[in-house]
């Protein structure tokens, strides 16, 4: 679950500010239902400055950042600073100032000046929650309600909920925001209900409650209405971008991918009705009236795309169908929000791939991450397992603290119920130990490569589990005895490698480069995501340590590469941005000798394979759910034409990507093919 602490967190640092009086302000972080996992503390001294102290530790890592402050009159940044460490150990340093009309700002990620007019606001890479609250007051005291940022962008926010709040007498009236401007979706804050308003509340729902020490209690209250709020605006998302598909609809004259061969087809047409396919046929053969048309020209139609490694949540959607993907396989969430998800998704509400969820099974220690159960002994395991058996769950994921000790009968029982079992490897175990247990699959490249390189004390619930793959696979030997013999069992027991490649980029990039997720791509995306993908994750003091942790990446790419050749099954996920990670990581699997073709069959026939949902999605044969993508190009052969998609079918409905993409800030990469009435 690399991607959810640095959503939230991410939102927020991209906002400024925070108590604008000779005060003390402190917050405190919730998670799992009000376990305590960070905290703020706000001070704003006699000087004018304001000095901020953030931590948050979740799943054995998070960020410790110190932030100082000064404002103009109308609250926009004079200076700025914070320094500290990131979620995964980079170093931050970043800094602002501005003069006589002329700003400056320096950090992780880039450096520059430029003149701005009275009122801008410098937008923090690297700041502390404590950023928003300068900015939203900011915001409120210009009359257009729009805050141009620096270096570019403008902030607005709209009020979408309000509610009055009691503790011990006192009356405390907030407001919820929706912010937008920074990100590809809107960000929800409570704040103040005041003529400078300042930051209440951030809840990131079934995940993370930050709130003002003193109103814990309130924190749910809070998240309830938000994610009321948030609901309106998902429906009215979904009505905007969701066209149906009524009736019968023929697609005409396309060049249809054999998801389980590999291969791409000749021309033919495609007939769908009610949400399913009816027929496929020598194109030009199909001459029965239909209520409208698809004209694909030739174009390649393939089935949907399955993300096999996706954290999701309600704003996750959009990215996800825009890059062809109608199912997602969800690793670990609340199980609460995930059922709600399930429920809004099936009911036509929420823009979002199917979901197949996996079961989110964690130990409890000091390092544990918060998500579904977590259990101390063989009953509360057992109890978890019952009742995701009993809610449609059609998998297991294990994590990193498991007890190691009730792991085969775990995995023993989870089999026994009818779940496959996949996960991290816990603590103080290889790999191998967990394939022995009986695990079907493993999640992550580390996870496997780790196999090779802890010893019986390494702590793989710390960053360790990151710098000691970075630091060691580049000289670990693939054609070495272990390494071939563990390849063999792999493939000899068909255990599933889930490596979400893509993701691990960040194990190797430098401050100032783009981010490969987005390599080649970046004009596509708002400015504030291309500054923010620039600064590195992982500390990396020098180039030598770079091109180490280079040549070690580069490494796990063939790993897996050699891994497939033996007969290993793979499957694509993500763990990361939506949509635009996993058209990378297809194109990674391309780098380690997969064929084009071979890398779209993992995305397609493998993911329904190892879902099981292979009797109804995967591929485009009669009688199967209608989840189709139309793409402008020939990702057979050339795999970047995968992020070429043009027209996208879940079911009973059609999605254009451009429409999608250009909602959320981001320039098409094809035109949509549209439906047409029949006769026209």
């Amino acid at each position: 679950m690399k991607c959810r602490t640095g959503l939230w967190l991410g939102l927020l640092l991209g906002l400024a500010g925070s108590a604008t009086a000779a005060d003390t302000l402190r917050y405190v972080v919730l998670v799992d239902g009000g376990k305590q996992a960070g905290a703020q503390t706000v001070r704003t001294g006699d000087d004018g400055v304001t000095r901020v102290e953030f931590v948050f530790k979740d799943n054995g890592r998070g960020p410790e950042l110190k932030e100082e402050f000064s404002l103009d009159d109308d609250g926009t940044f004079r200076s700025y600073r914070v320094t500290g460490v990131s979620t995964f150990g980079a170093q931050v340093d970043e800094s602002f100032s501005l003069s006589d009309g002329m700003a400056h700002w320096k950090s992780t990620s880039d450096e520059g000046r430029q003149p701005v007019a009275a009122g801008a606001q410098y937008s923090p890479l690297g700041g502390t929650p404590a950023a928003i609250s300068a900015s939203l007051a900011a915001l409120a005291a210009r009359p257009d309600r729009r805050l141009p940022l620096i270096p570019s962008g403008t902030l607005s926010a709209r009020k979408v909920g309000e509610a009055q709040l009691r503790r011990d007498g006192e009356v405390r009236d907030v407001q919820l925001l929706a912010i937008t401007g920074v990100g590809f979706t809107p960000t929800f804050a409570w704040v103040t209900e005041e003529e400078r308003p300042r930051l209440f509340a951030f809840i990131y729902p079934g995940f993370l409650q930050m709130v003002e020490a003193g109103w814990e209690a309130q924190a749910p209250t809070l998240e309830a209405q938000q994610k009321e709020a948030e609901a309106e605006a998902l429906v009215s998302l979904q009505r905007r971008l969701a066209h149906p598909l009524p009736g019968s609809t023929l697609i005409r004259d396309a060049r249809v991918f054999d998801s389980e061969h590999a291969r791409l087809g000749p021309t033919a047409d495609v007939r769908l009705s009610g949400g399913r396919i009816v027929s496929v046929s020598a194109a030009g053969e199909d001459r029965d009236e239909a209520d409208q048309v698809i004209d694909a020209g030739g174009r390649v139609l393939m089935p949907g795309l399955f993300d096999m490694h996706a954290h999701a949540d309600r704003w996750s959607g959009g990215l996800q169908l825009a890059a062809g993907v109608t199912s997602l396989r969800d690793m670990g969430n609340d199980n609460a929000n995930l059922q709600q998800m399930i429920a809004e998704e099936g009911a036509g509400t929420l823009l979002m791939p199917r979901i197949v969820p996996a079961g989110f099974l964690e130990g409890e220690s000091r390092q544990s991450a918060r998500n579904g159960f977590v259990v101390s002994d063989l009953a509360g395991a057992r109890e978890a397992i019952d009742w995701y058996a009993g809610n449609g769950y059609r998998q297991l994921k294990i994590y990193n603290s498991f007890p190691k000790e009730i792991l085969p009968q775990t995995v023993a029982y989870a089999h026994d119920k009818g779940l496959r079992v996949s996960g991290h490897v816990p603590v103080f175990l290889r790999a191998r130990d967990a394939v022995d247990a009986g695990y079907d699959e493993v999640n992550h490249i580390n996870q496997l490569l780790l196999n090779f390189l802890v010893k019986p004390d390494t702590d793989t619930r710390t960053l360790e589990r990151f710098y000691l793959p970075a630091r060691e696979v580049a000289d670990l030997d693939l054609d070495s005895a272990p390494v071939q013999e563990f390849i063999a069992t792999l493939a000899r027991k068909q255990v599933v490698i889930d490596p979400t490649l893509a993701t691990f980029e960040f194990l190797h990039q430098r401050n100032g480069e783009i981010s490969p997720i987005f390599a080649g791509i970046e004009a596509h995306v708002p400015p504030d995501v291309q500054r923010g993908r620039r600064a590195a994750e992982m500390d990396i003091p020098d180039d030598a340590t770079g091109a180490r942790y280079r040549d070690s990446y580069a490494k796990m790419v063939e790993f897996v590469g050699r891994a497939y050749q033996a007969g290993v099954p793979l499957v694509a996920g993500t763990d990361e941005v939506p949509g635009f990670t996993l058209q990378h990581e297809l194109a990674l699997y391309v780098r380690a000798g997969l064929t084009p073709a071979q890398a779209l069959q993992v995305a397609t026939w493998n993911g329904a394979k190892y879902s099981g949902t292979l009797d109804r999605l995967g591929s485009i044969a009669p009688g199967k759910q209608a989840d189709l993508v139309l793409v402008d190009g020939d990702p057979t052969r050339d795999i970047g034409d995968i992020r070429k998609v043009a027209t996208v079918i879940k079911g009973e409905t059609v999605y254009y990507p451009a429409e999608i993409l250009t909602e959320l800030g981001v320039r098409p990469f094809a035109e949509p093919v549209r439906v047409q009435a029949a006769g026209r």
